[in-house]
């Protein structure tokens, strides 16, 4: 793909890349601070402008014969025309205006495939605290991947962590495939609002660290803290065995969940719905609901709309 940059077509006028407050990504640095010897990231790649990081990270991913990529490669792109998350839902966003980036695991043997649904989960901590640290904002983790943050007393989304499973042939889907070293892998997307203004919402419930009220809005630093981040937490996840309970990752999770304690509804697939108290995330990352019935019920996929604390 061939990085596409639009100020030259704009002319000396106005353009949505010349925007002084929001500066390009720096590349190199980024490469200079997060690829080094023994580190996961591989290669550090910036696009101005994709339909779909995670797309293009998948067929990436697939391509080239058995193994394809190699873990740790990250895209990140200033602007996305085609964001998608869960349930084919766009995202919409002014270019810079955010961090879209895409990052290939694979676990391997290391970790069996059927807990490799932990990694979405694993990211959110991992952007949760990256924010934290370096834009001085206080986030909190929507089950199963939303990123939340707090505007006028309000709760809004600020991210979105959407996980597309990579086989050999370039298969994807919600969870892990094949096992073999190589063979099978991940794909995790981010997309998280920075600077986005309150005129620039696509939705009323949407907000961005700006509006959140961030100590810092500058990118490279929050890139660097969450792929830093998520490296920390995937090396001791992997290290585990994929076993959340024994890294520490379920109780680091279940600390920053806002669904938790609440009660809440679950649009569950064949038009079902579930409502009790959100009580505990289980050991295999599903979100335990305590019904009215009395009866305790996972809930491993779905849509969660809370309802009151």
């Amino acid at each position: 793909m061939t990085p596409r940059d639009d100020s030259e077509s704009a002319g000396p006028r106005r353009s949505r890349w010349s925007d002084l407050d929001r500066p390009p990504l720096n590349a190199a640095a980024l490469r200079r601070a997060l690829v080094r010897e023994g580190s996961l990231w591989r290669e550090v790649d910036v696009v101005q402008r994709t339909g779909s990081t995670n797309s293009d990270l998948v067929a990436r991913a697939g391509a080239g014969g058995a193994g394809g990529l190699e873990e740790g490669v990250v895209l990140v792109a200033e602007e996305q025309t085609a964001a998608r998350g869960r349930l084919d839902r766009k995202w919409v966003a002014p270019a810079r205006s955010g961090l879209f980036f895409s990052v290939l695991l694979r676990p391997g043997d290391a970790v069996p495939v059927e807990r490799w649904g932990w990694l979405p989960l694993l990211t959110g901590v991992a952007v949760a605290a990256g924010l934290a640290r370096a834009g001085g904002v206080d986030t909190a983790l929507k089950w199963p991947n939303d990123v939340l943050v707090t505007v006028g007393g309000e709760e809004r989304k600020a991210g979105g962590i959407l996980a597309e499973a990579v086989g050999t042939a370039g298969a994807t889907g919600a969870t892990g495939t094949a096992g073999a070293p190589g063979g099978g892998g991940v794909v995790v997307g981010v997309g998280v609002n920075v600077s986005l203004r309150a005129d620039e919402l696509p939705v009323p419930t949407a907000g961005s660290l700006a509006l959140a009220g961030a100590v810092s809005t500058d990118r490279d630093p929050l890139l660097r803290a969450m792929l830093r981040g998520l490296e920390d937490w995937y090396g001791r996840w992997r290290a585990a065995g994929g076993d959340a309970g024994a890294c520490g990752l379920q109780e680091a999770y279940a600390a920053g969940c806002a669904t938790l304690g609440r009660v809440v509804r679950a649009e569950l697939p064949g038009d079902r719905a579930l409502v009790g108290e959100a009580v505990a995330v289980d050991g295999d990352g599903r979100l335990v609901l305590a019904t009215e019935a009395g009866v305790q019920e996972p809930v491993g996929a779905g849509d969660i709309v809370h309802l009151r604390a």
